[in-house]
C-alpha cells in the first residue's frame, strides 16, 4: 500500500518505493498537487510523476534509474552526417525556450503502437507553469520556420531531467538532444536523469544506475547555481562539439 499525499503532505523517503516483486517497480506514492512548488520538491528529492488520464497523481522513484553522462552520449553516424549537413543549412535552426508548449503538446500526441498519453492538460499546465519560473526547458529543431524536433525537461542547479522529445522529420528529435547535451556539458552538466530503462535511450550512451548512486549524485548537483543564460547555441559550438569529439566522423561527412 502506498502513502495517499494531501496538498501540504510530504513526501515519503524513496527507499519506501515499491520494489517489483510488490507489482509496481518504484512507485512511491499518489495524490496532491501539480503545482511548481510540489513539483520541484519532487525532483530534489528524485521523484517524478507519471500517470495516465482517468488515474490519480503518481509518483515514482525507480531504482535502478536511468541516466545519461553527458561525456558518454553517443552518436550514430547517420545522425553526425544528418547534424553536419544541418548546420550547413540555413533553412535549419536550433533554439532554446521558444515554443515550450507547443513542444509538450507534440510530445503528447499520440505515437505508432502507443494507446492515449500521459502529457495531459494538467501535466502541460504544470510544467508550463515551471518554465515561467525559468526551471523547465525546451531544446528546439526548427526548419524552414516550422517546429520540427523538441525536448524538453527540468533543471535545478547543475542537474538536467528529461521528461520527452518528439520529432516531425527524421532525426529532429535527436539533434535536439544533441543540442541539448551540448548545452549541458558547456555549462558542466554531468548527468541528465532519464527515469526509466530502455533500448531507445541506451542507444544514445544511458545506462542504468542505482537509486542510491542516483541521489548521490542530485544532491551535489542541485547544490550549485542555476543555469541562467539558456541561449541558443552558435552553430559553430555544435560544429566544434561534433570536430572535437567524433572528428572522424565530421571529416568523413565533409567530404
Amino acid at each position: 500500500m502506498i502513502p495517499w499525499l494531501e496538498i501540504d503532505s510530504p513526501f515519503p523517503d524513496v527507499e519506501q518505493a515499491l520494489t517489483e516483486e510488490q507489482g509496481a517497480a518504484g512507485l512511491l506514492a499518489a495524490g496532491a498537487d501539480l503545482s511548481p512548488e510540489r513539483l520541484l520538491n519532487a525532483y530534489q528529492h528524485g521523484i517524478f510523476p507519471w500517470f495516465s488520464e482517468g488515474q490519480p497523481i503518481l509518483w515514482w522513484s525507480t531504482d535502478p534509474r536511468m541516466v545519461l553522462k553527458t561525456a558518454n552520449f553517443k552518436l550514430s553516424d547517420s545522425l553526425k552526417k544528418r547534424l553536419n549537413k544541418s548546420l550547413k543549412d540555413p533553412r535549419w535552426s536550433f533554439r532554446f525556450d521558444t515554443a515550450f508548449e507547443q513542444v509538450m503538446r507534440h510530445c503528447a500526441e499520440p505515437r505508432k503502437n502507443q494507446e492515449g498519453t500521459w502529457i495531459s492538460e494538467e501535466i502541460i499546465a504544470g510544467y508550463t507553469a515551471l518554465h515561467q519560473l525559468g526551471y523547465a526547458h525546451s531544446s528546439e529543431v526548427w526548419l524552414d520556420g516550422e517546429l520540427v524536433g523538441g525536448a524538453y525537461g527540468i533543471s535545478l542547479g547543475r542537474m538536467f531531467y528529461g521528461e520527452s522529445m518528439f520529432a516531425k522529420v527524421s532525426d529532429a528529435s535527436k539533434m535536439a538532444l544533441t543540442q541539448l547535451v551540448v548545452f549541458l556539458r558547456k555549462h558542466n552538466v554531468e548527468m541528465i536523469d532519464c527515469q526509466q530503462e530502455t533500448s531507445h535511450l541506451a542507444s544514445f550512451g544511458a545506462k542504468p544506475i542505482t537509486r542510491q548512486a542516483f541521489m548521490q549524485h542530485v544532491n551535489q548537483a542541485i547544490a550549485q547555481d542555476r543555469i541562467q543564460d539558456w541561449q541558443a547555441l552558435d552553430l559553430f559550438s555544435l560544429k566544434n562539439y561534433l570536430q572535437s569529439v567524433h572528428p572522424q566522423s565530421t571529416e568523413r561527412a565533409e567530404k
